[in-house]
This record gives structure tokens, C-alpha cells and sequence, in this order.
């Protein structure tokens, strides 16, 4: 009898840790506004934003403007970490993480760049 009970406590709390790390794990795509808005992580879609400052380091922080495709907001972001390898060549960025202090604190980018088949499908 106490081994079945013992059993299925384990099992519960096997099943609420896995949903609350996949709840945790799942990442809404919004766009720039409500980006601004959230208090949790999210992920931002966008182009790198042609009028703007050139995207640069600072210190440890790459740093960009985000814009979006749709309404042609924009948004500075602050990547931790270095630029990444095909950042010039992007065709759309998705960055994941949060807003705080007036930039998006991104610890994650999603490079999408144009397939090198593209020009073949034409």
C-alpha cells in the first residue's frame, strides 16, 4: 500500500514538473508593440531596421534595431552575446527574450537568411 502511494506522489510530481517546464519553455511571437507591453519572454519577428544606427557592439552587447515588417515599427535590441555569423546576410531576425529599460533584452536570435535554392526555384 505505501509503495503504491509512494508511486503515485512521484508520478504527480513528475507531471506537474514537466508542465510547468513546458509552460515555461513555450515562447509567444508578438510583435514590437506588444513586445514593449509583455512582462514575460517572448519572441519578436522582424527586419533589421534600414534607418537606424548601424547595428555595433558595446561591451559585451550586440547591439540593432528591430523593425517591424507589418507596421513599420521599430525597436532597439540588446543581444547578450556577440554577432552573430550570418547577421548581414538575415532576411528576417527573431529575437527571444524581453523588454526592460527602453531596449529588448534578447538572450536568443533566430538568423533567417534567404535559401540558396531560392534562385533556382526561378
Amino acid at each position: 500500500m505505501n509503495r503504491k502511494i509512494l508511486l503515485g506522489v512521484l508520478l504527480l510530481a513528475f507531471v506537474a514538473y514537466a508542465g510547468w517546464s513546458f509552460a515555461d519553455s513555450v515562447t509567444p511571437y508578438v510583435g514590437i508593440a506588444e513586445a514593449q507591453k509583455s512582462t514575460g519572454n517572448v519572441q519578436v519577428k522582424g527586419l533589421l531596421a534600414k534607418n537606424a544606427p548601424a547595428p555595433h557592439m558595446e561591451g559585451d552587447n550586440f547591439i540593432f534595431t528591430l523593425q517591424d515588417e507589418e507596421t513599420g515599427e521599430t525597436m532597439p535590441v540588446r543581444y547578450h552575446g556577440t554577432k552573430p555569423d550570418q547577421f548581414d546576410e538575415a532576411y528576417h531576425i527573431v529575437a527571444v527574450g524581453r523588454y526592460k529599460e527602453g531596449a529588448f533584452e534578447s538572450d536568443k536570435l533566430l538568423i533567417k537568411c534567404p535559401s540558396k535554392y531560392e534562385s533556382q526555384k526561378r
